[in-house]
């Protein structure tokens, strides 16, 4: 077995991985990209970025995810069901030994990482995987250890991710060729028959969410940004809300884009890159963005490129909706060096209602704050996961993130809500979706609105303003905002059917009353008089 670049002392042998025929350990973003040049796995833009297919994989595949259902130490907090589906330990050991049968013969890529950007809550973790392209998506996403400390890196969670190896659900316990699956105990993460490299980030993601709050650490599907005067600002949101877009603010330094942790000393993020969605990106909107994914080193997923002067086209939607780029932090010219900061001052839920029902912007009250937070309301985009059609489909995702959740909501709503009561911290509801009618009849809510709104609440623009409750949400919203016309704030006055409206509304409620029952005996009584009736 050959070895090339700096490796660890605690060798692959230790993970079972034997007669393997190149290990290429911690190499370079320029290696990489050569790497998977020569071995056709990519071809680079006219920029310099990579550019990679992901095949039928173009999105998560949460239906096939699975946790070996082992007695580790808090196992027994698992929230089963169909987020967290189990798996018989035996067959996950079942499809271990596979995997590890599969890569004999084979080259592997490994890069030695940390996630958690602040001292005493970081994790280290190792990515083991058949695609030099992958490993650069790991190396752009995780955070990186200095060379001289990597011949004495051991890994506390491993990832083996083996696009090409398929599952025999007959024999494996799972549902397709497709698998992914954690084992708490094991410590490690199995990746086998997708090539969408966000299961890698989303696996350890939902390792983080299962270890944190044993630590009295609250994790969070949300970015962060930090102002000049230190003032820090949370975006919770799923995909295609707006996180990454809100947080990458040119006035503010970004903390990070998607994952971040909550400690008594503060906000700190998780990881070391961003991992943007790319559909319809505009460099007049989104300036920072559009440089990042317009560089070397960065990870185009599904992004039509032109064969001939391989420019790219950011419009078409060819491939996937859900088109993507992986870069790191240090690609956005004001990203937080240190990657951590004090509590926040605010926090944004972000919902893109394709119902158009919803104002853009408003203010929650602790009550609101759990109800909404436990709600977790938006309406899926298209292309973010496999079997989605190409229209919204309205959804609730617990915390603004369910799929990555080991443990029950609740668990996290508590520690949110304490953290919000204890700091004093404000919390805001955007919607980033549709006004003036539902998807197909109302319009997308533009960027530059959301952004004044944003920028209003974070300048203190709308301490002195009237608040009015909005009549079907019982939220309550500002009579004016600085650049944003007034008949954009009331929802119902930028209608044209006012009947339609009421109608409309009537039917999201009833949703997210049948939605809350399942949280009415975890919560008080007063978050359930504070959600919609």
């Amino acid at each position: 077995m050959q070895s090339i670049g700096p490796s660890s002392s605690f060798g692959l042998e230790n993970h079972g991985l034997h007669h393997l025929k190149t290990v290429y350990w911690n190499l370079s973003p320029a290696r990489l990209v050569e790497e998977s040049l020569q071995r056709q796995e990519a071809h680079l833009s006219s920029a310099g970025a990579l550019v990679v297919t992901t095949g039928k994989h173009t999105g998560r595949s949460p239906n096939d995810k699975f946790i070996s259902r082992s007695d580790s130490l808090n196992g027994q907090a698992i929230w089963w069901g169909k987020v967290n589906q189990p798996m018989p330990p035996e067959k996950f050991q079942l499809i271990f030994q596979k995997m590890k049968a599969y890569l004999q013969g084979k080259d592997v890529f490994v890069q030695d990482m940390q996630v958690g950007a602040h001292p005493a809550h970081q994790v280290n973790v190792r990515v083991i995987t058949e695609k030099a392209w992958a490993s650069l998506f790991a190396y752009n996403l995780f955070r990186r250890i200095p060379s001289d400390h990597l011949n004495n890196f051991k890994p506390e969670y491993t990832v083996i991710h083996c696009p090409d190896f398929s599952a025999v659900p007959l024999e494996d316990g799972t549902r397709s060729e497709t698998v992914i699956a954690i084992d708490f105990e094991e410590k490690l993460v199995l990746i086998g028959g997708t090539s969408y490299a966000g299961e890698i980030k989303k696996s350890i993601f939902s390792v983080l969410n299962y270890l944190l709050p044993f630590r009295h650490v609250l994790s969070m599907h949300c970015s962060a940004n930090v102002g000049k005067r230190g003032d820090v600002a949370l975006f919770f949101g799923l995909s295609g809300t707006g996180k990454t877009t809100l947080s990458s603010d040119p006035e503010r330094k970004l903390i990070g884009d998607d994952e971040h942790g909550w400690s008594s000393e503060g906000i700190f993020n998780f990881e070391g890159g961003c991992y943007a969605k790319t559909i319809h990106l505009n460099p007049n909107f989104e300036p920072l963005i559009w440089s990042a994914v317009n560089r070397f080193g960065t990870v185009l997923e599904n992004v039509v490129c032109e064969p001939g002067t391989r420019t790219l086209d950011f419009d078409s939607s060819e491939l996937t909706e859900n088109t993507r780029a992986a870069y790191p932090l240090e690609y956005i010219p004001n990203h937080d060096e240190q990657g951590y900061a004090g509590h926040p001052e605010n926090i944004f839920f972000l919902t893109a209602d394709a119902f158009g029902v919803m104002p853009p912007v408003a203010r929650l009250t602790p009550d609101q704050a759990m109800y909404y937070f436990l709600s977790g309301y938006t309406s899926k985009l298209a292309g973010t996961e496999k079997g989605l059609s190409k229209e919204p489909q309205a959804t609730f995702s617990a915390c603004f993130g369910s799929p990555f959740l080991p443990l029950h909501p609740s668990i996290y709503a508590d520690m949110l809500v304490e953290r919000i009561t204890r700091y004093q911290v404000n919390v805001w509801l955007l919607n980033t979706g549709w006004t003036g009618g539902p998807y197909g009849v109302g319009s997308r809510i533009l960027i530059p609105y959301t952004r004044a709104m944003v920028q209003a609440v974070l300048s203190g623009q709308l301490d002195n303003v009237r608040f009015n409750q909005d009549p079907c949400f019982g939220l309550w919203v500002p009579e004016t905002c600085p650049g944003v016309p007034a008949d954009l704030l009331n929802p119902l006055s930028a209608w044209a059917d006012e009947s339609a409206y009421w109608q409309i509304a009537r039917n999201l409620i009833e949703q997210f009353e049948t939605n809350f029952a399942q949280f009415s005996e975890s919560v008080p009584a007063s978050v359930i008089d504070s959600g919609p009736h």
